[in-house]
């Protein structure tokens, strides 16, 4: 019986190290139902764009470049909004020790 305990111990903890059980807290998991998982994206979206465009307002009324860097910084919210959404259906995995 050692054995057995021996080998689900090791199970367990390379599922926990690979990621493969669900964590007890349920953070960093997708939201359950497509009305949670929409309304994720939208909030990645939508905070992303909210950074890019009140940066790029921010340094164009301090540089005095209106409108330029508003265009740039709101382009670049707009990547990293497409960004979020894409990393929250696809989650990456990181090597460890590799």
């Amino acid at each position: 019986m050692d054995e057995r305990n021996g080998f689900e111990e090791r199970l367990r903890q390379a599922r926990a190290r690979e990621g493969l059980d669900k964590r007890p807290d349920g953070r960093g998991a997708l939201p359950q139902g497509p009305w949670g998982i929409g309304l994720r994206a939208g909030v990645e979206v939508f905070s992303a764009l909210v950074v890019g465009i009140g940066l790029g307002f921010a340094l164009d009324r301090w540089l005095g470049t209106w409108p330029w860097l508003f265009l740039v910084f709101f382009v670049l919210g707009s990547a990293a909004g497409v960004m979020n959404v894409y990393r929250l259906f696809n989650p990456r995995r990181h090597p460890r020790g590799k």
